[in-house]
């Protein structure tokens, strides 16, 4: 069944960021820049997309134009598509792009999310006041699915998101927010940088006793990660459902939780 959509004229909207963006009294046609919105809107009202990244893959199946990646976007075929609305993220997405847009006249809304509270109410904001759509149901659902009781069991955990360089989840992450909830602490929380370098043996100092492996954007696997950490507990998990914050974040903990109680031993 179509999306109902709303013809409201207010005034304009300030974006995650604070910038003021000037949203068409009905929004038709949306790109987007980040995987996780697309998904979100095309769960919502797919016939509102018409152009995504080449890294949105959800839905499977999903037939828009598309505009290279996220940091090396087509500037010149965003433009042609004629967007009522580009869809971006401050972390997916570098400002000097985004200002180039909205220098060619193009209403560029930007999130900022780095917990799970800010995705919930920033995606309430880009569907329902930006894409002018109604609250889906979906969104209703995450919510519930992230208001559990505190877990009573806590690891402290490194969380590598790349190697060769090893980067692990610093300070102010959405997903290090996410396995916060989910009784993981990241021992590099308290870290300056939110995605640090930080060599092998350093992480191995640190203590850990968990190491969360998500299969993006590094795909680790069983046989590439695990072998780097000899002796301390591993969970291989969905990288999907650790940083995108989607539909998926309504299944999102029943899927961690599995994988790290699986992983880790729950012992």
């Amino acid at each position: 069944m179509a999306a109902r959509y709303v013809d409201r004229v207010e005034e304009e909207p300030y974006d995650d960021t604070g910038v003021r963006v000037r949203v068409p009294a009905r929004v038709r046609r949306v790109v987007s820049l980040v995987p996780s919105l697309t998904e979100a809107v095309a769960a919502t009202g797919a016939e509102l997309l018409v152009g995504a990244t080449d890294w949105c893959d959800h839905p499977a199946g999903l037939d828009v134009a598309r505009v290279r990646g996220t940091k090396n976007p087509d500037l010149g075929r965003i433009r042609a598509l004629r967007p009522d609305i580009v869809l971006a993220n401050f972390e997916e997405n570098r400002a000097a792009d985004l200002d180039a847009l909205r220098a060619a006249g193009v209403p560029v809304w930007t999130t900022v999310i780095r917990t799970v509270d800010e995705a919930l109410v920033s995606l309430d904001r880009v569907l329902t006041r930006v894409c002018r759509m109604p609250r889906p149901a979906w969104l209703d659902e995450a919510g519930a699915a992230w208001n559990p009781p505190e877990p009573a069991r806590r690891r402290r955990a490194v969380i590598p998101v790349w190697r060769r360089p090893w980067m692990v989840l610093g300070r102010d992450t959405f997903a290090g927010d996410m396995l916060t909830r989910l009784g993981v602490g990241n021992v590099f929380a308290g870290h300056p940088e939110r995605y640090p370098r930080i060599p092998l043996a350093d992480l191995l100092a640190a203590g850990p006793d968990l190491v969360v492996l998500p299969d993006e954007p590094y795909r680790f696997t069983a046989d590439d990660g695990p072998e780097s950490f000899p002796g301390v507990d591993v969970a291989l998990v969905s990288g999907r459902h650790l940083t995108w914050y989607g539909p998926s974040l309504a299944e999102a903990p029943s899927v961690l939780a599995g994988q790290l109680d699986l992983a880790a031993g729950a012992g």
